[in-house]
């Protein structure tokens, strides 16, 4: 019996770290329902970055483009930073007081693998979607892109074939 405790126990330690995943080290993300309370407070656009435990691309983006000080200090002077376990029970409430999960959250925004990167306006709507592994520089690229507001005027590609780095 007290063996069977333990496994219990055990399992329980074990399932509680496999649902969390967190976000790059030292950022200052914070949940989706308070990253939009402040981008609306302060007009500032969203970047919004869903990962999950266990993301071998999520953990490669986090060590090897988040890890860089100029990105660090270029996102967070510019964005308000989201960060949204794919797939977390974690309940949210938007500012029209919709709850709803972070999973679920995925689900209506269309992401169904990770990691992906949204940048969206101080109100939530899309601006841009970028799935996968990214590097310094593609992200350095997307600022320019969202930052310069030529969103509004061409896409992305478009952008990058005009203004390379």
């Amino acid at each position: 019996m007290h063996t069977l405790t333990r496994l219990l126990t055990l399992a329980t330690l074990l399932f509680a770290a496999a649902v969390q995943a967190d976000p790059p080290a030292g950022y200052a993300f914070v949940p989706y329902d308070e990253g939009l309370r402040q981008a609306q407070a302060s007009g500032r656009k969203i970047f919004l970055y869903f990962g999950r435990y266990g993301c071998a691309w999520c953990d490669k983006t986090n060590k090897e483009s988040f890890s860089d000080a100029g990105l660090k200090q270029r996102y967070s002077d510019n964005y308000v930073l989201v960060y949204v376990d794919a797939e977390s029970g974690h309940r949210l409430t938007l500012p029209s007081g919709e709850r709803l999960t972070e999973m679920e959250l995925g689900a209506r925004l269309n992401v169904f693998a990770t990691p992906v990167f949204l940048y969206l306006e101080p109100d939530g709507s899309p601006i841009l979607k970028v799935p996968g592994f990214k590097t310094v520089q593609d992200f350095r690229d997307f600022d320019r892109y969202i930052q310069g507001g030529h969103y509004r005027k061409m896409k992305l590609l478009e952008f990058l074939a005009e203004n390379p780095a």
